[in-house]
């Protein structure tokens, strides 16, 4: 174990805390996981920004807010659970049948942008979409 660097992460999650940094965890999960998984998490929190300008554009109230923000984490919960039966559905086929044919194995990237905007889209308004009335009741609140 490398104890200078836990011991400077501990001091530093300390100054983080004393200095009231909004999340403390936003910086260590940055500081030790790859860029390609950082910056995912980036544009999650860009998708999430902007779902929140249209909602208060929209002027909802409180009740619409709650089941547009319950809807959100249900749709994106959806999809880290789907891509993660899939890597395990294609692992199986990898150990099963040896290396299975990659239909785009030299992907285009025009393809991923589209992709990626198609999820942004449905991630933003499919939420939004899911408002509901607002005279209808709040739904509960979670518990945390």
């Amino acid at each position: 174990m490398a104890w200078p660097l836990v011991v400077t992460g501990i001091l530093m999650g300390f100054a983080m805390i004393l200095f009231k940094v909004r999340s403390p965890m936003l910086v260590a999960i940055g500081m030790y996981l790859p860029i390609q998984i950082t910056s995912a998490i980036f544009v999650g929190g860009v998708i999430r920004w902007v779902a929140d300008k249209i909602r208060a554009r929209r002027a909802l109230n409180e009740a619409q807010t709650a089941r547009v923000e319950n809807v959100g984490v249900l749709v994106a919960s959806g999809l880290i659970a789907g891509e993660a039966l899939a890597g395990l559905v294609t692992g199986w086929f990898n150990y099963q049948y040896g290396k299975l044919y990659e239909v785009l194995a030299s992907p285009s990237y025009l393809i991923g942008v589209v992709v990626m905007a198609g999820l942004a889209l449905l991630m933003i308004f499919v939420p939004l979409a899911n408002a509901g009335d607002p005279s209808e009741p709040a739904p509960p609140a979670a518990m945390m």
